[in-house]
């Protein structure tokens, strides 16, 4: 058994198809199939059986998952406390968030940087997925947490990929089932500032419709969101995750034929992206998200 074959192992079983993990590896697909059957050959295991739409983990695999994942993070924590002892990177990051902290992984993220720079201190604002761009422009934020794709001032790196959806008010389900953006924007929506990355998708949308949405309040928080939402007051465009975790204990409607895909990036200006400090944290948050 190497680690090779381990890496294999949990990246087939989260991307649950051999082609998409062999791209995620850069490896070739037969390379990836047979680092496969060489750690089942040495477990005499069956980890996976193969489905219609790819791999599933089998009854064993999905056991022995849980602790290759941890030996895989284990030998993350071990690299970069090598490389820690090797860092003259010192000084202090500026980093601006936005969302929830367990969304975007900030206590990993932060625990890694300190573990890895341990004289690189951290500055930390959070806001608007907008707002935060603006001060990474301006210089305020040396890097900072976005949602979307920046413009080409921009160094970015995508970290993950999600969904909005529309969510309704508990009792609308008649009023948004099967209706498309056109017939949604005759409906009240509970608005965000211009600032806001709900705001960019919902203007951008509604304008390739040529329909002008009904809005009914104005806020900057997600929690208010929801708590309108929750009051009846109207429509809104939250996370997939958010959205099904509402639907399940608060009886809110999810609009079932519209939503709009969105990416997690995490951005620097262009022209600072080689900086040894930002170069860091960036190879950082790519061992972080994708090991």
């Amino acid at each position: 058994m190497d680690f090779n074959q381990l890496r294999a192992f949990v990246t087939v079983a989260r991307e649950g198809n051999l082609t998409r993990a062999a791209e995620r590896l850069h490896l070739t697909q037969p390379a990836v199939s047979l680092q496969i059957k060489s750690l089942q050959n040495e477990l005499n295991l069956q980890l996976f059986s193969r489905t219609a739409g790819g791999m599933a983990l089998s009854d064993d695999g999905a056991k022995l998952l849980p602790f290759a994942e941890r030996v895989m993070e284990s030998l993350g924590e071990f690299r970069q406390g090598a490389q820690a002892l090797h860092s003259t990177l010192s000084g202090t990051l500026a980093i601006g968030t936005i969302l929830d902290p367990e969304f975007i992984r900030l206590g990993a993220f932060l625990k890694r940087l300190v573990e890895t720079y341990p004289q690189l201190s951290t500055q930390l604002q959070q806001g608007m997925s907008g707002w935060v761009l603006q001060q990474v422009r301006s210089g305020q934020f040396d890097v900072g947490y976005y949602l979307g794709k920046p413009g080409k001032d921009f160094h970015y790196q995508t970290l993950t990929s999600f969904t909005y959806n529309v969510v309704a008010p508990h009792g609308w389900k008649t009023r948004v089932a099967g209706k498309d953006w056109a017939a949604l924007a005759k409906l009240p929506w509970i608005w965000t500032p211009p600032e806001s990355a709900h705001n960019r998708l919902l203007t951008r949308t509604f304008a390739q419709c040529k329909v002008t949405p009904n809005k009914v309040a104005l806020v900057d928080q997600e929690p208010s969101m929801l708590d309108l939402v929750k009051s009846g007051v109207g429509l809104s465009l939250v996370r997939e995750s958010i959205a099904l975790r509402e639907a399940h204990a608060h009886g809110l409607v999810i609009a079932d034929a519209v939503s709009l895909p969105m990416e997690l990036s995490f951005i620097t200006l262009a022209k600072r992206k080689n900086e040894p400090t930002i170069a860091a944290v960036f190879s950082l948050l790519q061992a972080l998200w994708h090991s």
